[in-house]
């Protein structure tokens, strides 16, 4: 879409997360160096937690990019509310251990064994628990098992666990304790600084190739903090959703007033409601038989008058916003024609003079 447009090797703001495009914030940083030092010690469990979208599972990721060394077998699982048997049987499915029976007992063996036989190997292994706070606590406490896996006094399983807040509650919980006392390091991520913001998006401009200046004006940078709070995830969402617009607009600036101008736009879209009172259901088959309901009825349809004035103009908000969006849009499939149009009359040039 605008990649060519502003000179993008690729988009630099996509949701999936990207070892290439980490950004170490001070926290992030932090984090990070917690998840290393655990690989060193080789044992307990490193906790990473963080509010939705600051960036844990681009810090697993970019931690497995970065590894670099081949006696670490590394699996991550993305988990749900999964009960201790099913755990066992993902961690099993990660590590692509072979089960002959689906009971505990023999998924449990089949898991010691397959964690000797890495030992023996020279090898250890890693799992990785993204989304940690789905798990229940009889759950975490099965995790906690599998660490009592050992040879000649060596673990031969780690865990790291990565969850939004609650999973701060379920490890505090008082019959947590033993799983407490196996944590030999947590870090709580935060949402970016101001300065941080800014770093971060022309951070994430740079490795998408931008080799231009002033893209954003420092306001801009300050205005995108503010309608973020700071969080990567909605920073990547509007800063990509402001390229396109740029786009379609053929804008080479972003000032303020562009910036207030997606926002609005983004937040009719986002909402998703017309915030609409309900209105009441005269039933009028009932109004002449009975004064007393007729005339609450009456009330009721008087009090909606300004209740159907407000859904009226709210609805013609959306309808005009509505109309905005399909012009950029006819707008933009316009212009991907005359590219493409133009790039077929430049091959067939070519091909004119090759022959």
């Amino acid at each position: 879409m605008y990649e060519s447009y502003y000179g993008f090797t690729e988009r630099p703001f996509q949701l999936s997360p990207d070892p290439r495009f980490f950004f170490a914030t001070k926290h992030h940083q932090r984090a990070l160096s917690y998840l290393q030092y655990g690989l060193d010690q080789g044992e307990g469990f490193i906790v990473i937690t963080g509010p939705i979208g600051t960036g844990k599972t681009t810090i697993a990721r970019n931690l497995l990019a970065t590894i670099g060394d081949e006696n670490i077998v590394a699996a991550q699982i993305v988990t749900t509310k999964l009960s201790p048997d099913e755990l066992l049987e993902l961690v099993a499915a990660e590590f692509k251990i072979p089960l002959k029976v689906n009971s505990k007992a023999e998924i449990l063996r089949s898991i010691e064994t397959f964690l000797i036989q890495l030992n023996k190997q020279g090898k250890r292994a890693l799992l990785l628990v993204d989304e940690a706070q789905n798990l229940p606590a009889e759950t975490v406490e099965e995790l906690r098992m599998l660490s009592n896996f050992q040879l000649d006094d060596k673990p031969l399983i780690q865990s790291f666990l990565l969850g939004q807040e609650e999973l701060k509650d379920i490890i505090q919980a008082p019959n947590m304790e033993q799983f407490r006392q196996r944590i030999i390091a947590s870090a709580h991520l935060k949402a970016l600084s101001e300065s941080e913001v800014k770093n971060y998006i022309n951070h994430r401009l740079q490795q998408a190739g931008y080799k231009k200046e002033g893209l954003f004006s420092d306001d801009a940078f300050e205005l995108i903090h503010k309608k973020t709070l700071g969080v990567p995830r909605k920073i990547n969402i509007f800063v990509d959703r402001m390229l396109l617009f740029g786009f379609l607009e053929e804008l080479t600036q972003f000032d303020v007033a562009t910036i207030n101008e997606v926002a609005e736009e983004m937040s009719v879209e986002l909402t998703g409601s017309l915030n609409a009172k309900k209105l009441i259901n005269n039933q009028t088959g009932n109004q002449t038989e009975n004064p007393t309901i007729n005339q609450q009825s009456t009330i009721s349809a008087n009090s909606s008058v300004e209740n159907i004035k407000d859904v009226l103009r709210e609805v013609e908000e959306i309808l005009e916003s509505s109309i905005k969006q399909k012009v950029k849009m006819a707008r933009y499939v316009d212009k991907l024609l005359k590219q493409k149009s133009r790039q077929y009359a430049e091959k067939q040039i070519e091909k004119n003079i090759e022959d």
